[in-house]
C-alpha cells in the first residue's frame, strides 16, 4: 500500500464557490423517482407502500412529495398501479396542490399541531380505510431508519408512530402482511442511494454552501471572537440545516449546552465548527493555535498523534475509493490505517448523505454492499482520542462513471468546471492524487488547518 506522508505545508486557502443559484428537481427526475419507486414494489410484491414524514423524518417522504410536513405528521400512501394519496394535517392539507407526484389528499386533523381543531366525523382508521388500506393487503411501512440488527426481526420493526402502525395492522387484519420496507429507499441499491446529473446539481447547492459557511468561519476565527460571531457565519440565506449548526470553542456541552453562545475564542481552545444544509454538511475542528508551543501542554504533539494520521487515512479514503469496491474494503483500510483501538472511531469510515446529513451507509464493517456511480458521501471519519482535541475535514464528494461525468458536463456546464477547479486544488495545492471516480461538491474538500489561527498552513499529501 502507498505511504501517505503528510505535512504542513503553505498552502493557499480554497476559493468560496457555491452558485449561489438552487437547481430545482426536473419534471423528468420526479417521474424517474417514483417509476423507480413502483419498479421496487412490484420486485418485492408490495401492493401499497405507507410512508411516514414529520419536520425530522421526512426525507423519504420528500423524495416524491418535494416537500416535508412542517409543524405536523404526514404519510404518502403509493399504490402499486402509481396512484397516490397524501394523508395531511390541518397546516398541510392546502400544501396538495404543490405536491411534485400528483395525489389525493385526505384531511385526518389528529397529524395536527396539539389543540387544532379536530374533525370529528371520522377516526383515523375509517380515514385511512378511506384512503385504501383495506383487509388482506400486502403493504410496506417506509419510516426514517434503516434497521440493520443481527439479532431483531428488522422487518418487524417500525420506527412510525404506533398509533398509525397499529391502526394499519387493524386494517389488514393478517400482520404478517405488514412489513418495514424503508430498505426500499435506503438500503442497498436503495432508490436513493443514487443520483442523476438534475440530483447531483441540485444538491451541490447545499454542500456548497455549507463549505464556504464554514470557510468563513474559519476565516474569522481570532482571539476574542465569539461562538455568536462564528455561528452568525454557518447559518445563510435562511436555508434549512440538515444537522445542529456547531461553533464551539473550548469545551463542548457545558450545562448541556449544544449551541453557540458568546464564549469568545482563546489561545489553546479546541475548535469545532459544522453545518450542513440538503445535498452536504461540512466540519472543521483542530486548535485555536498559530504553532505547537500554544497547544495545551498536554497535547503538545497533537498533530502527530492525532491530526496527521486522521488526514493519512483521509488522504488515502480520497484516493483509493472506488466504483465497485465493496464497504468492507474501505472499512478495512481505514481500520488498518487508522486503528479503532488507538484513535477511537467508532462510525462508518464515509456514509450517504442528501435531504438529511446522514442518510445510510455501505461502508461498514463486513459490508458486501458495492459502492456505485451517483453516491453522494461525507467524508466522515471522527477520532477521538483521550486527553487531545478532535480533527475534522468533513465535506461533500460524488462518485461519477464517465456516463455521469459527460450528463453533468453537458446539462450543468457552470458545475463541471467548478469541479475541475476543485480536482485542479486537491491535487496541486494539497498533492492527493483523486481516484478518477471522485468528484469534490465543495472547494473545501481535503482542507484541513490544524492550528486554525495560523492560516497559510494546511496539511498536504507530500509527493
Amino acid at each position: 500500500m502507498k505511504k501517505y506522508n503528510v505535512e504542513l505545508s503553505k498552502v493557499a486557502t480554497p476559493k468560496k464557490d457555491c452558485s449561489n443559484k438552487p437547481v430545482v428537481l426536473s419534471d423528468k427526475t420526479i417521474q424517474e423517482r417514483k417509476n423507480k419507486v413502483l419498479k421496487q414494489m412490484n420486485d418485492r410484491g408490495l401492493e401499497k407502500i405507507i410512508i411516514y414524514g414529520d419536520v425530522e423524518h421526512g426525507s423519504n417522504f420528500e423524495y416524491l412529495v418535494g416537500y416535508y410536513t412542517r409543524f405536523e405528521e404526514a404519510l404518502l400512501i403509493v399504490n402499486k398501479c402509481g396512484d397516490m394519496t397524501l394523508v395531511l394535517g390541518n397546516e398541510n392539507l392546502n400544501k396538495v396542490s404543490k405536491s411534485r407526484v400528483e395525489a389525493n389528499a385526505i384531511h385526518a386533523s389528529l397529524f395536527s399541531l396539539p389543540n387544532q381543531p379536530n374533525r370529528n366525523d371520522k377516526t383515523l382508521k375509517e380515514l385511512l380505510k378511506d384512503a385504501g388500506v383495506k383487509e388482506n393487503t400486502r403493504i410496506g411501512l417506509v419510516g426514517w431508519k434503516l434497521f440493520t440488527s443481527s439479532i431483531e426481526d428488522n422487518k418487524n420493526v417500525f420506527d412510525i408512530p404506533s398509533y398509525i402502525v397499529d391502526t394499519i395492522k387493524e386494517l389488514i387484519g393478517d400482520h404478517k402482511l405488514l412489513s418495514n420496507e424503508t430498505d426500499l429507499f435506503i438500503g442497498e441499491n436503495g432508490v436513493r442511494t443514487t443520483n442523476n446529473a438534475n440530483e447531483v446539481a441540485h444538491y451541490e447547492f447545499g454542500a456548497s454552501l455549507a463549505s464556504d459557511c464554514v470557510l468563513d468561519a474559519m476565516e474569522l476565527i481570532e482571539v476574542g471572537t465569539s461562538e455568536f460571531e462564528l455561528g452568525d457565519t454557518l447559518v445563510r440565506h435562511g436555508q434549512h440545516t440538515s444537522i445542529v449548526t456547531i461553533a464551539a470553542s473550548g469545551p463542548r456541552f457545558v450545562k448541556a449546552n449544544m449551541y453557540p453562545t458568546n464564549n469568545t475564542v482563546k489561545i489553546g481552545d479546541s475548535i469545532a465548527l459544522t453545518v450542513g444544509y440538503r445535498g452536504g454538511s461540512s466540519s472543521r475542528a483542530g486548535y485555536a493555535v498559530h504553532n505547537e508551543s500554544e497547544l495545551p501542554k498536554e497535547c503538545k504533539d497533537y498533530v502527530e498523534k492525532v491530526a496527521a494520521p486522521y488526514f493519512r487515512a483521509y488522504c488515502y479514503w480520497l484516493e483509493e475509493i472506488k466504483i465497485g469496491c465493496t464497504g468492507k474494503e474501505i472499512f478495512n483500510k481505514i481500520e488498518e490505517i487508522l486503528p479503532r483501538s488507538i484513535y477511537g472511531w467508532s462510525l462508518c469510515p464515509g456514509h450517504l448523505t442528501a435531504e438529511e446529513e446522514w442518510m445510510s451507509s455501505p461502508i461498514y464493517e463486513n459490508s458486501e454492499e458495492k459502492l456505485q456511480s451517483g453516491m453522494l458521501f461525507q467524508i466522515d471519519i471522527i477520532p477521538s482520542v483521550n486527553g487531545y482535541g478532535g480533527t475534522s475535514a468533513e465535506s461533500t464528494i460524488l462518485l461519477a462513471n464517465e456516463e455521469l461525468k459527460c450528463e453533468i458536463k453537458k446539462n450543468y456546464p457552470e458545475l463541471w468546471n467548478r469541479i475541475q477547479e476543485r480536482i485542479k486544488y486537491i491535487k496541486n495545492q494539497l498533492g492527493i492524487e483523486l481516484s478518477e471516480d471522485v468528484l469534490p461538491m465543495c472547494s473545501t474538500v481535503a482542507y484541513l488547518r490544524p492550528y486554525l489561527l495560523n492560516k497559510e498552513f494546511a496539511f498536504t499529501c507530500a509527493k
